[in-house]
């Protein structure tokens, strides 16, 4: 009875019960008053019983949604009747269980953050304490040989952390959506030379050999961002390849794809390796000492923000092969 609906609705029962039997007493009899009254009064038990009922259904949704409200573990709520209780009981644990994966989510996402950040300060941690000890020996050094190589050293120090900043920047701005990539047609042939461009005095220093095949065939695609992830993945494949290794590009056009393949000869990936080496910070047993772990993960970002497919084939000892496919029409 602490329900002032339910309250209400007695008195109203009750009122319209009375009513209707003296109103029957006096238009016709007092057998039909009574009769009115009794059948009144027992419709007005059943009534209240099936609202009693359904208040407590009710308020069993409300305490599931109060221990929802307070984390705590919640048993299934679902059952077979119909009705607009179960109907309202459905959409709850739909909207309950949505919660529960979304904080599940929220919660991975917190740690991947902090994981991620960790291995952010690893990585700058590094060339920072380095350059603070040159500066020091800077300071110092009369040696003007060495006063020399401290500073390019500590320039190259910067260039690495300049690289790691841009590419983290970039990473943030693709996961956050704030970059939206425009889709036009490009040479693949332009799309090859401004990407294997910043790397020819490199070639030469190194003595690895470039090949290419690439047709004049149209790639649509967004180009300097293309550009960006064609050069994370040449970068890789030098890092891990010896002087006078082999560098080799290659595009072929189909019906449904245009695809772009960058094979190497270089130390290639362990097969345990190969499943991990698109994720953020990863960094496999071949890895260079300066491998971040973020240039390849970038590359995919991109891609994928295009639509385009990346694989990756590799042999140990052998090489690495590295397949973009560009596809013709969005699904």
């Amino acid at each position: 009875m602490k329900n002032k609906e339910l309250r209400n609705m007695i008195i109203i029962s009750i009122a319209v019960t009375v009513m209707a039997a003296i109103l029957a007493m006096i238009f016709l009899s007092v057998g039909a008053g009574l009769a009115v009254f009794i059948t009144g009064a027992l419709l007005s038990v059943l009534f209240i019983i099936y609202t009693v009922n359904r208040y407590k259904k009710i308020e069993k949704l409300n305490d599931y949604l109060v221990r929802v409200l307070a984390e705590n573990d919640t048993d299934e709520i679902l059952d077979q009747e119909e009705g607009e209780l179960s109907i309202l009981k459905t959409n709850i644990y739909k909207t309950t269980s949505t919660l529960k994966y979304q904080k599940e989510l929220l919660a991975d996402d917190k740690k991947n953050l902090a994981a991620a950040l960790a291995d952010i300060s690893h990585q700058l941690k590094t060339p920072l304490t380095s350059m603070m000890v040159m500066n020091d020996l800077l300071v110092d050094e009369q040696d003007e040989d060495k006063r020399t190589e401290f500073l390019q050293t500590q320039s190259s120090q910067l260039d690495r952390m300049n690289w790691l900043i841009q590419t983290l920047l970039k990473l943030s701005k693709l996961d956050a959506g704030t970059i939206v990539l425009k889709r036009e047609d490009v040479l693949a042939t332009e799309l090859v030379e401004e990407a294997i461009k910043p790397f020819e005095i490199q070639f030469d220093l190194r003595n690895i050999s470039f090949e290419s095949d690439v047709s004049k065939v149209n790639i649509r695609c967004d180009k300097n961002w293309t550009v960006e992830a064609i050069q994370n993945i040449i970068k890789n494949c030098i890092e891990h390849m010896d002087d006078g290794g082999q560098l080799f590009i290659a595009v072929t056009d189909t019906n449904i794809f245009t695809q772009l393949t960058i094979k190497d000869t270089g130390c290639g990936i362990a097969a345990e390796d190969v499943p991990h080496i698109f994720e953020r910070f990863y960094k496999g047993k071949n890895a260079g000492k300066d491998s971040v772990g973020i240039g390849l993960a970038l590359s995919k970002s991109i891609l994928e923000e295009e639509q385009a497919e990346i694989n990756v084939e590799s042999t140990e000892g052998v090489g690495t092969r590295f397949i973009i496919k560009f596809y013709k029409t969005l699904i």
